[in-house]
């Protein structure tokens, strides 16, 4: 009962509520009805290496990267591999469409929140409640004017996820940009996993 009580009092504390507010703010600009896009430049504990540039708009998202391209119109989800000249799809909310995405679920009530201020922006620091699974730990740097992301640093099991963003940019994306163009991709074998179990 007594760790209980020091852990409701813990995350009741002014500085707490100023990180949850902080970062749900920016968290809900990045995945608002009105939609947002940055570039990103991940490190995995130097193991695996990618970039791109991500749009999210409610259920709808898009990406691009160096080997593959991908949109979720809020139904169906394609994803390209270039190398390979196939396109696979997937109903939207389908779990087998990215090996990743499982890895790194959030939800904001699962988490412990902290804030310091830096040089370089705001750093908030979130840790998981026990029994969470997913992201473990994540740290947010903010930049102080915007408040936009520039620096993420997530753990998921024992690794480190290192991720860099620019180019943060929030509301007014067109739907378009999430329809996935099949004319562009005549060429390439598509492969229909929406029936898969």
């Amino acid at each position: 009962m007594l760790a209980i009580s020091v852990c409701v009092i813990a995350q009741d504390t002014p500085n707490a509520r100023q990180a949850k507010h902080m970062f749900l703010e920016t968290y809900n600009r990045a995945f608002s009805e009105g939609g947002a896009t940055m570039h990103y430049r991940v490190n995995i504990a130097g193991l695996y290496k990618t970039e791109g540039t991500v749009w999210y708009k409610g259920k709808k998202s898009r990406f691009v990267s160096k080997n593959s391209l991908g949109w979720n119109d809020g139904v169906t989800a394609y994803y390209t591999k270039e190398k390979k000249k196939t396109v696979e799809i997937y109903n939207a909310s389908s779990k087998k469409k990215s090996k990743y995405e499982d890895k790194f679920k959030f939800r904001p009530d699962d988490y412990n929140y902290s804030i310091a201020s830096e040089n370089d922006g705001y750093v908030i620091t979130l840790k998981a409640k026990k029994g969470v699974d997913g992201v473990k730990e994540a740290r947010v740097l903010l930049d102080k004017h915007t408040r936009a992301p520039k620096h993420l640093k997530i753990k998921v099991a024992f690794l480190w996820a290192n991720i860099d963003v620019s180019n943060f940019r929030s509301g007014d994306l067109d739907d378009s940009l999430f329809q996935f163009p099949k004319a562009r991709f005549s060429g390439y074998k598509f492969i229909d996993k929406r029936n898969e179990k």
